[in-house]
C-alpha cells in the first residue's frame, strides 16, 4: 500500500534527501491569493465582512460572533464525564510539564558598574486558533492555552470555527475545554478570517481587541494568513498536514508501527507517514498489518488516501546510522524511534519537533497526555524551529545599565567603532558625556 523508497547501497547527501524525502504538496503562496481578499475585507468591514465569510465558507451565520458565557457554561455541564476527566488530566499533565519551562530573570555583570540584565516579558494579547473540520480538537485548547497561562499573558482569546451543527457555535467540547481552563473570550470564527479578526480587532456591538501573537495549527488558509499579517501580528508557525516518521529496525513490532502510521493518516489526506528501516522484512511485515487494519479503521478512506499519497513512504536504508542522517534530514513533526537501545539512538536525533522513545511512547500519547505539546513545526520546519512552549508567549528584554565609570572604560572603543562603520554621530553620544574622548 505504502511506496517502498530504496536507498540501500547509497550514503545520499542532505541536498538529495531533501529533494528525494516524500513531502505533502501545500502551496501556500498559491492560497494567499484567496486570502488576501478575505482579510482586507475584514480589515475594512469588520465583523460583517467575518460572518459573511463563516457564512461562505462554513455555511452558518452565527447570531453572535463572541460565545456567550452561559453557552461556554452549559457546555461544561453538559461535558461526558468520562472525557471531563480526561481532559482534566491532560490539562494536569501538560501543566506540570510547562510549568518547568519559564526563563527567570538573568544579570550579567560585564565590568564594574557596568550590568546586562535580561527580562523575559510575555506578549499582552494573544489569540489562540482551534481547527474544526473533520475532527474536533479541545486538546489543541489545552496545548495552547496551557503555556500561555503558564507564561503570565495578560489577555487570552480563542477562536474556532462556527458549526451549524451546534447553533453557529464552536464545537461544544471545545467550548468546554476552554470553560475548564478559564478562558472566557471565545470567539465563532474560523479560517483566514478568524486571523484577520485577531489581528485587526473588531469595532461595533461585539468588539474585539487587536492581539500581539496567533498560535495554533490549521488549514492551509490559515497557514496564508499567517504568512499575510505576519509582522502585523506574531506567529507561532505555518503549520501544514500532520507528519509522523518513525525509524525502525528489525526489533521494532510491526502492529506497533502499522497502527502508529495510520494514527497520524487519519487526521487529513495529506498527512505524511513515512517508516524508514533497515529490515526488509520489518518492512513487508508493516504493509500486511496495515493493509489488515485499514479496513476495519473508521476513517478508512482517508487513511489509504494518506498513506498512498506522494506525501508517505517506507524508506529502506542499509542500517540505522544511515537512517538517522534520513530522519534528521528529512525533520518530522513526530519522529518515533523502534529500534535496539532507543534511547541512545534518540538522543541522536538533532531536528525533529517531538521524538518518541521506544515503543511505549506512540505519537497519540503526546497528543493528548504525555505532558509535551503537540503543536510542532511540520514540513521541515523542525530543522529550525520549536514547537510551542511557554518561550512561546515570552520575549527577551535587554536592559542595559552603565555607570559613568563604566562608560568612561570602554568609551573609546564605542567611539571608534563608530568611525569605522561611518557613523560620527554613534561616537559623538559618548563624546557628548566623555568631552575628553574627542
Amino acid at each position: 500500500m505504502i511506496t517502498v523508497l530504496d536507498l540501500r547501497g547509497r550514503t545520499p547527501s542532505v541536498r538529495e534527501l531533501r529533494g528525494t524525502l516524500p513531502r505533502a504538496e501545500l502551496d501556500v503562496e498559491a492560497a494567499l491569493a484567496a486570502v488576501r481578499p478575505v482579510c482586507d475585507d475584514v480589515a475594512v468591514r469588520g465583523r460583517e465582512a467575518v460572518l459573511d465569510a463563516s457564512e461562505r465558507f462554513d455555511g452558518v451565520r452565527p447570531a453572535s460572533l463572541r460565545v456567550p458565557a452561559e453557552v461556554l457554561a452549559g457546555a461544561l455541564v453538559d461535558l461526558d464525564p468520562q472525557v471531563r476527566a480526561a481532559l482534566e488530566e491532560s490539562i494536569r499533565r501538560a501543566r506540570v510539564v510547562h510549568s518547568e519551562q519559564r526563563r527567570t530573570e538573568s544579570t550579567t555583570t560585564v565590568t564594574t558598574g557596568g550590568t546586562v540584565t535580561e527580562r523575559w516579558v510575555p506578549v499582552d494579547r494573544v489569540g489562540l486558533y482551534v481547527p474544526g473540520g473533520r475532527a474536533v480538537y479541545p486538546s489543541s485548547v489545552v496545548m495552547n492555552v496551557v503555556p500561555a497561562l503558564l507564561a503570565e499573558v495578560g489577555s487570552v482569546a480563542v477562536a474556532s470555527p462556527p458549526q451549524k451543527d451546534f447553533g453557529g457555535w464552536p464545537h461544544p467540547t471545545i467550548l468546554a475545554a476552554c470553560a475548564l481552563l478559564g478562558v472566557d473570550e471565545v470567539w465563532a470564527m474560523g479560517g483566514a478570517q478568524a486571523v484577520a479578526a485577531f489581528a485587526h480587532g473588531l469595532d461595533g456591538a461585539e468588539p474585539l481587541e487587536p492581539v500581539n501573537l496567533v498560535t495554533g495549527p490549521g488549514n492551509i488558509y490559515v497557514a496564508a494568513a499567517k504568512r499575510l499579517l505576519k509582522g502585523l501580528i506574531g506567529i507561532d508557525s505555518e503549520a501544514g498536514p500532520t507528519e509522523i516518521a518513525i525509524l525502525a529496525d528489525a526489533t521494532a513490532d510491526p502492529e506497533h508501527v502499522a497502527a502508529d502510521l495510520m494514527s497520524q493518516a487519519e487526521h487529513d489526506p495529506l498527512a505524511a507517514a513515512v517508516l524508514v528501516t533497515d529490515s526488509a522484512d520489518l518492512a513487508d511485515a508493516v504493509q500486511v498489518a496495515v493493509e489488515r487494519r485499514v479496513a476495519a479503521t473508521k476513517h478508512s478512506e482517508r487513511v489509504i488516501e494518506s498513506l498512498t499519497g506522494r506525501q508517505s513512504a517506507v524508506v529502506l536504508v542499509d542500517s540505522v546510522d544511515v537512517g538517522l542522517d534520513v530522519v534528521n534530514a528529512y525533520a518530522a513533526e513526530h519522529l518515533e524511534i523502534h529500534t535496539a537501545q532507543a534511547a541512545a539512538v534518540a538522543a541522536r536525533v538533532r531536528n525533529a519537533g517531538a521524538v518518541f522513545v521506544g515503543t511505549w511512547s506512540p505519537v497519540s500519547l503526546g497528543d493528548y497526555c504525555a505532558g509535551s505539546n503537540h503543536v510542532l513545526p511540520t514540513g521541515g520546519c523542525a530543522a529550525h524551529s520549536s514547537g510551542l512552549s511557554v518561550q512561546s508567549f515570552l520575549r527577551g528584554i535587554h536592559v542595559i545599565e552603565y555607570s559613568e565609570a563604566a562608560l568612561r572604560e570602554v568609551g573609546a572603543h564605542v567611539v571608534t567603532l563608530a568611525n569605522a562603520e561611518d557613523l560620527p554621530a554613534h561616537g559623538e553620544a559618548v563624546i557628548a558625556r566623555l568631552p575628553e574622548l574627542a
